[in-house]
């Protein structure tokens, strides 16, 4: 077993450069804009949403990662989605292993498929901040007032505020759904790794 919790390691090493980037991009200050903006609950908002797909992907790989190495020694855990497989393969009925081929392709399918549906999330929170901003911007714009100074440096002011908004939520979520949607596809690999690996295993049962 010399490649034991491969998946994991490699979801660790990502999210160790991804933080590391971070933490360099806030160290450096170039984040101040984002935290400083208005209505920065939004981007807090986002970045709620991420951690919580975030925790559900690492509790994910480690599962995931555990399972693979059970199977790959031969000896998957009874409560497991490998050894309930293996175990119904002896079951009755007409071509059992297809179906419940099936039923296993499906469970873990659906397992990983709230990470996904978190990561297109995040877009769509950053789409709704852009929406938001441009309303801020465009609430300031008054064509009967272009003519006094004072009133356009006040539309001024409104419209730079609602374009910051739109931007920095746009951004946001952007980034951390391309943080998201690679540790998605690292735990969809490991997936199809654990499905390959229990479809083998339950082949040299067979036989």
């Amino acid at each position: 077993m010399l490649y034991r919790y491969l998946l994991l390691v490699r979801f660790g090493l990502f999210n160790l450069v991804a933080a590391a980037l971070l933490a360099g991009a806030f160290l450096q200050g170039w984040l101040d804009v984002i935290l400083n903006a208005d209505l920065v609950e939004l981007s807090y908002a986002i970045g709620l949403l991420f951690l919580y797909g975030f925790v559900i992907c690492a509790v994910r790989v480690w599962q995931t990662s555990v399972e693979i190495n059970d199977v790959k020694a031969g000896a998957p855990r009874a409560g497991s989605s490998a050894g309930r497989y293996l175990a119904s393969l002896a079951g009755d009925g007409d071509d059992p292993g297809q179906k419940r081929l099936g039923v296993l392709r499906l469970k873990l399918t659906n397992r990983i498929v709230v990470v996904r549906h978190v990561a297109n999330s995040l877009v769509f929170l950053g789409l709704i901040g852009t929406v938001i901003g441009f309303i801020i911007a465009l609430s300031g714009v008054d064509p009967a007032g272009a003519a006094s100074a004072e009133r356009v440096g006040g539309m001024v002011t409104t419209l730079i505020s609602g374009m910051s908004v739109a931007l920095n939520t746009t951004l946001v979520g952007a980034v951390l759904y391309v943080w998201l949607i690679v540790n998605h596809r690292q735990l969809t690999t490991g997936t199809v790794d654990l499905l390959t690996a229990t479809i083998e295993l339950g082949d040299g049962a067979g036989t």
